[in-house]
Order: C-alpha cells, then structure tokens, then sequence
C-alpha cells in the first residue's frame, strides 16, 4: 500500500514539492553559512518525495548543542513557513476521506520541518 501511496503522492505533487525543497537546498548551498541548511532542505526534499511507510527517527547527534542552535535558526527563518504550508495542505487535503491519508502525510512532516537537525525520515 506504500507504494501505491507514494506513486499518487508523487503524481499529485509530491515530486513539485520535493523539487521545490532540493532546488531551495542548492540555493542556499550556494553561501557557505547556508551549506547546513540546504543540506536539511534537501534531505527534506527527498523525504517529501516517498512519505508513505516512513518514520521520523533521531539520528545519533540529535541531542548535541549544535544541533539545536541550527534548528532554532532554522524554525525562525525557514522551518515555521514550511509547517504552515504542511498544515495548510493537510486542512485542505482532510476535507474528503480520499484525502486524509495524504493530510497524515502532511502532519507527519510538520517536525521533521520544524526541527529537522538531528532528525531522518526513514
């Protein structure tokens, strides 16, 4: 079920999204204060592609001062406009009960949009 979840995903902007994340990433690539966080948009991008059967799960540095001092920037110049864009589609997407598997989808990606240093969809 996965896979049939990630294809329709993908068709009904799942891949837009993802490469709006990865082409955001390599722009802010492009100075060397932004190579952390275009990094985290582009891990970003590529989780958005393929949610379905994934979990968030911390990764080994998660709990390291560094890690935390990133996500609060992170939350204050990017992180919140992507969760309200999150929150936003899952609203929309939750109105029909064909919808609400891809608006779970959506609320899944809120923290990983808020906080994602130290954090992986797997």
């Amino acid at each position: 079920m996965s896979l049939l979840g990630n294809i329709i995903w993908l068709i009904f902007g799942g891949f837009l999204a993802g490469i709006g994340y990865i082409f955001g990433g390599i722009l802010a690539c492009l100075t060397i204060i932004g190579i952390p966080f275009g990094q985290q948009a582009i891990k970003l991008g590529v989780a958005t592609m393929t949610p379905f059967g994934r979990e968030i799960v911390p990764t080994p540095e998660a709990g390291s001062t560094l890690n935390m001092i990133l996500n609060i920037v992170w939350i204050l110049v990017i992180g919140w406009g992507i969760a309200v864009t999150h929150l936003t589609s899952a609203a929309v997407l939750a109105v029909t009960i064909i919808g609400i598997p891809f608006a779970l989808q959506h609320i899944k990606l809120i923290p990983l949009a808020l906080f994602p240093f130290g954090r992986e969809l797997r």
